[in-house]
């Protein structure tokens, strides 16, 4: 069964400013710590990345995944579900982007996981935590960095 999270936060920069650093997959490794690579296997029409496939630290060791993102919500929402992965089966999610009273973004991480492997749900559910927590924390920075 998959554990399911969701994770809230509020960044100084504008939601088309949140939006244009999570759609730069190519830039990931830049800014997120735990991605250490990233191949753009496929773009779409208008030339954004629809499927990609990540090298990343993960539970101790090196993980691959492949995902495929969903521009329909755009520019309000980028949505992903993983077409293959080493170590996990599922990786969805998604991210929100709403204008933040007084300024800013209030954005919103929604992520599904399941591993191969059979562990306790309070893990799996930990490990979610922790990387949307980090995702969250480095998207933050960088769209306030450059903002």
């Amino acid at each position: 069964m998959a554990e399911q999270a969701t994770e809230h936060t509020t960044v100084a920069a504008a939601p088309e400013r949140c939006y244009a650093v999570v759609t730069d997959i190519a830039r990931y490794p830049e800014w997120a710590a735990d991605i250490k690579q990233v191949t753009i296997d496929r773009r779409d029409d208008q030339g954004r990345p629809l499927v990609c496939t990540f090298r990343a630290a993960a539970f101790g060791r090196s993980t691959s995944y492949t995902l495929e993102y969903d521009y329909s919500g755009a520019p309000r929402v980028l949505a992903w579900h993983q077409n293959r992965g080493d170590i996990t089966t599922k990786l969805d999610g998604s991210y929100v982007f709403e204008p933040a009273v007084g300024g800013g973004t209030d954005v919103t991480y929604h992520l599904e996981v399941e591993l191969r492997v059979p562990i306790p749900g309070f893990i799996k559910l930990r490990a979610a935590s922790r990387i949307m927590s980090t995702a969250l924390r480095e998207l933050k920075a960088r769209a306030e960095s450059t903002a």
